[in-house]
């Protein structure tokens, strides 16, 4: 059986050295599921054969200045302190010295007699200047002997100093450690950015055990342990209240910024904040199956999932490199053959072709603006499973919805019961709720407010759920069906009500008339999707005059009702059968009978809110409230994402380009070849930022 595996990657502080330490570890056949985030520095794997030193040992093979540490909760920190002040501090004050001795050398040039002092001090200055870069490539030339973007530099400084670009090469230099410093505080505060999006561990708990509170970790907590949480702290794991009530800040974890108050018996999830009042709470379930948990592991992972701009962008960066080499050997060989050039200019100018060939702005902003995507969705309450949905989402052209639950609030109200034979209208109540007593459905819900006292089913026998029409149960020798007007056989006349048939033996013995309501923003959500060009529509298990009803107040024109699960599925092969590939179709539902449909979907969108768990596992994006105004928010926020990265790699490639082709031509020198490296990286980090903004 394969066993996962999680490092943390210290000083991993380009994308695309991350590339090629996941392309280097895939080469074993032994290892699967091999992902390197760069957002996360997390290396992760699956394997039941290679040993961690062997994985440990090819990683330092292909980035030698990465330290490599397995990943535990006391490592988990080290995303927001990846930034060594310390180290920060040494490469300033190796810059200053640096610079100051290789100008010194620059100055002594002038004077005559000099030359071979000056170029002496100069070349201390480089080296000093250098020190960093020189060693990382020379670590990867002899342990792998390859080749990366601190031996382009050193190459092309070294070079200038030979055909006598004293300065020009001082320029690169001081330029690449300047920028590269600035590049790693960006990188540094995009994370700490998504960081502060997802602040919402936990850090203690306050366990109760008899009158004695005693602070322990979220992970030491039990099921059915009693937990008090005073005013200002954070709820640290999920449960029910049992003593106290509160106003709740669930921002964090919804988006909203209303409070949700709370009493005896509610359930309260954990990253809540009690704003107000004292709390005690019994936990039902275990931190790690915690719904703060859950949505840091979504997040964490999501970006594990490459969307194909991703993909592509990462397979053109493993190539381009190698492109522009080749363009730089040619250079320097045959445009003194073609032209008035002379040797010196050429290799000059191939040099100007080393310092580009990195394609770190493009490695860095693509990945980078994906993972601020997903943060920021999650602060509003929406959780994206992978960076490919956020793709998919820009591609929307259709959208399915259930009702029951999605659209309404599936909070049914009994209007009426209306009499059709000896039985009382709480006799009628009172059949229907000992057979929902067995059931979560919104409906059951309701008939079990409804009913005036306790349900005793002590005595139901024979109890079976009939899909798509109802229940059937024994009682006291009675046969009791509960359900629509299939299960027993009557015509149903309802006009956009919900009827609810008990039938008792052989006489049905009343109807039990439901009305459930629209939520709020449901209709301004419906419009706003059509005036994105989205077509709405609904698939429903109810009946048709409800589903009707329901779509004429939201303007939905394709209605499908009266459908079990197994026709939802169907209908939705043919939709995404029929749709063009660009045009994606979603779904959205809260029910377990939606679960196939979900995953089936291009984007499946569950209601986390009242949602199943299964439904939840199935679906693509979790929408943490019942607010379909949500969904268009998702939408936003992916096309907003989209523009972003469309703009950094225009930018980009735009800028390489051109200062390939005016170096080629010695319009521009070396200097104009470190903004197209480093400055371009910078201008697309910050740009990215804007995504979380």
């Amino acid at each position: 059986m394969l066993k996962k595996y999680n490092f943390i990657l210290k000083n991993l502080d380009c994308a695309n050295c991350a590339r090629e330490i996941e392309e280097g570890l895939k080469e074993n056949k032994e290892l699967h599921n091999v992902v390197v985030n760069f957002n996360t520095l997390r290396l992760s794997y699956e394997t039941d054969t290679v040993s961690k030193e062997e994985v440990i040992k090819k990683v330092l093979e292909i980035e030698p200045e990465v330290e490599v540490e397995e990943f535990s909760k006391e490592t988990e920190k080290i995303k927001e302190n990846n930034e060594n002040s310390s180290k920060t501090k040494f490469q300033i004050i190796r810059l200053l010295i640096g610079t100051a001795i290789a100008s010194l050398g620059l100055y002594l040039e002038k004077i005559d007699g000099m030359q071979i002092v000056s170029m002496i001090v100069v070349l201390v200055g480089y080296v000093i200047l250098l020190y960093r870069t020189l060693k990382n490539a020379g670590k990867l030339l002899i342990k792998s002997h390859s080749i990366n973007e601190n031996f382009l530099v050193s190459l092309s400084c070294i070079g200038a100093y030979f055909i006598g670009e004293h300065f020009e090469g001082l320029m690169v230099i001081i330029l690449y450690e300047i920028g590269k410093i600035l590049e790693e505080k960006a990188i540094n505060k995009t994370r700490r950015s998504i960081s502060s999006l997802m602040n919402i561990k936990p850090e203690y708990a306050n366990l109760k055990n008899g009158e004695d509170i005693s602070v322990v970790k979220p992970e030491d907590i039990k099921i059915g342990d009693i937990v008090v949480i005073k005013q200002g702290e954070k709820i640290p794991l999920d449960g029910i209240v049992v003593k106290g009530e509160a106003s709740l800040n669930t921002a964090s974890l919804t988006g909203e910024s209303k409070l949700r108050k709370v009493k005896v018996e509610d359930s309260v999830l954990s990253g809540s904040i009690n704003e107000n009042g004292l709390l005690e709470i019994k936990v039902t379930d275990e931190y790690k199956n915690s719904t703060v948990q859950k949505i840091l592991d979504l997040v964490e992972n999501a970006t594990d999932k490459k969307a194909k701009t991703e993909t592509f962008v990462g397979k053109a960066a493993g190539i381009y490199t190698p492109i522009v080499i080749v363009l730089a050997i040619l250079v320097a060989v045959f445009l003194p053959l073609i032209s008035s050039t002379t040797y010196s200019q050429s290799i000059y100018r191939a040099l100007v072709f080393l310092v580009i060939s990195c394609p770190c702005a493009i490695a860095i902003s693509v990945p980078l603006s994906y993972f601020s995507g997903i943060g920021k969705a999650s602060k509003e309450g929406i959780l994206i499973k992978g960076s490919d949905y956020i793709d998919s989402l820009k591609e929307l052209k259709e959208i399915v919805f259930d009702k029951t639950g999605t659209l309404t609030k599936g909070e049914f109200n009994v209007e009426k019961i209306t009499k059709l034979s000896k039985y009382t209208e709480d006799e009628i109540l009172n059949y229907a709720a000992i057979g929902e007593s067995f059931s979560n459905h919104p409906i059951a819900k309701s008939i079990l407010r409804s009913a005036k006292k306790d349900i005793d089913t002590s005595n139901v026998k024979e109890y079976k759920e009939i899909a798509g029409k109802g229940i059937s149960y024994q009682i006291d020798g009675k046969t009791i069906l509960v359900g629509n007007s299939e299960l027993v056989d009557c015509e149903n006349t309802n006009d956009g009500t919900t009827d609810i048939f008990v039938k008792i033996d052989d006489e049905v013995a009343g109807i039990i008339v439901l009305a459930d309501t629209i939520k709020h923003g449901t209709k301004e959500a419906i419009e706003k999707l059509k005036s994105m060009g989205i077509e709405t529509r609904m698939f429903t298990g109810d009946n048709f005059e409800v589903a009707k009803k329901v779509a004429k107040d939201l303007k939905i024109s394709n209605v499908k009702a009266e459908m079990l699960p197994t026709d939802k599925y169907k209908e939705m092969e043919k939709l995404i059968d029929k749709r063009d590939e660009k045009c994606k179709v979603a779904f959205v539902g809260d029910g377990i009978n939606d679960s196939p449909v979900l995953a089936l979907a291009d984007v499946g969108f569950s209601m986390g809110g009242v949602g199943s768990s299964s439904a939840i596992e199935a679906s693509d994006i979790v929408i943490m409230t019942d607010n379909i105004e949500k969904i268009v928010q998702a939408i936003d926020i992916a096309n907003k994402t989209c523009k972003i990265i469309k703009q950094n790699l225009i930018f980009a490639i735009f800028v390489k380009i051109l200062v390939l082709v005016l170096s080629s031509i010695g319009v521009l020198g070396m200097a104009s070849a470190v903004f197209a490296d480093v400055g371009v990286t910078l201008i697309t980090i910050f740009n990215t930022i804007r995504i979380l903004k």
